[in-house]
């Protein structure tokens, strides 16, 4: 049964980075926060990346510059989405009941567990002697959960009828064949990852990833489709239609985790290699079968060699591990339930 909170006015404040991944993670927010009976701000540096993202927000949604005139009273929480630097225009604005979250990044990493939920004082700007807390997503119980609608399931079941029907309004004229999704940089396998597929669909997302596939493989075969930039909605879909998802970042990453399929994570390269223990990490938590695992490697340059390729009994047995994975996920509070629970205890609410 779902728990129904008390409506708050929640201001989160991002910076883009990356279309797909801090705008996507925090119109994600927003709308689940929406979806759940909050109002919400959010303040975003290039507010018209949404109207590609979401192009029908939400009522309860409100897009604003970050330059835009701060409204009369501040909401009751205020989120700095991945260590954005509020200014002392905002930091001046916010009300001292207002309780202040720094969502950070998701790691599957053991210092996520230690940090999640410390406080951190505030000492100079006109917020000095506020205190915020770190809120880390994750992939157990003693984390903030990830972000997941209430309604995802119930989404994702549906539309297996309208799988195929979906596929042919992308321009795959063979929906029965195996499908696979590319969302991904420029990783060193990419020749070898495409060979493998040749005789499927493959569905090339937009961004640097589909640059790669153009020089890798300098022509289009008529089984790779390269598609328009999609709305989050239907990027689910494509993962939810497709039989493997190749994806990168964070996001998406927790998106191919809902849809349950075999995966393979492109992670975001660090300079210091920092990337590396990060992918460790979750495949750790994963409980990713060894060939699974050198995929990885490979497909993130970590190691050389040849991809694992995807036959038909491998794709059965990490098909299993994905949707066991998922299992112990949903048997965990979402992310925007435990923001609001502690929201909640936070200003002495009793529901």
């Amino acid at each position: 049964m779902q728990t129904v909170y008390p409506a708050l006015t929640w201001d989160i404040f991002c910076t883009v980075i990356d279309n797909y991944g801090d705008a996507g993670v925090c119109w994600r927010l927003a709308h689940n926060l929406a979806q759940r009976g909050q109002a919400v701000r959010l303040w975003i540096d290039q507010p018209d990346i949404l109207t590609g993202l979401a192009p029908h927000g939400h009522e309860r949604v409100q897009i604003l510059p970050w330059h835009a005139p701060l409204p009369t009273t501040p909401g009751d929480v205020l989120v700095e989405a991945f260590g954005v630097h509020l200014d002392a225009r905002v930091q001046a604005w916010r009300s001292p009941s207002s309780v202040w979250i720094n969502l950070e990044y998701l790691s599957a990493e053991d210092y996520v567990a230690r940090c999640h939920l410390l406080q951190s004082p505030v000492m100079s700007g006109p917020a000095a002697g506020a205190s915020k807390v770190f809120f880390y997503p994750g992939f157990t119980e003693a984390t903030g959960g990830l972000l997941r609608e209430v309604d995802l399931l119930a989404q994702h079941t549906a539309f297996q009828t309208q799988r195929d029907a979906f596929l042919h309004s992308l321009g795959v004229t063979q929906p029965e064949r195996p499908t696979a999704s590319l969302f991904c940089y420029e990783p060193p396998a990419l020749k070898q990852w495409l060979a493998q597929w040749q005789t499927g669909n493959i569905l090339v997302m937009q961004g640097r990833g589909a640059n790669a596939v153009r020089q890798a493989l300098q022509g289009t075969p008529e089984h790779l489709v390269m598609l328009p930039w999609l709305t989050q909605s239907n990027f689910d879909r494509v993962l939810w239609a497709s039989d493997f998802n190749a994806v990168r970042g964070e996001d998406s990453l927790v998106r191919a985790l809902w849809a349950g399929q075999p995966l393979l994570w492109h992670i975001y390269q660090q300079d210091d290699n920092a990337h590396h223990d990060k992918l460790h990490a979750f495949l750790d938590w994963l409980q990713a079968p060894t060939d699974l695992r050198d995929m990885h490697y490979v497909w993130n340059g970590m190691t050389t060699g040849k991809l694992p390729a995807p036959t038909p009994d491998r794709l059965h047995e990490w098909h299993a591990c994905i949707q066991a994975a998922r299992a112990r996920l949903l048997q965990q509070p979402d992310l925007v339930n435990q923001l609001l629970s502690y929201v909640i205890q936070q200003r002495g609410i009793v529901l």
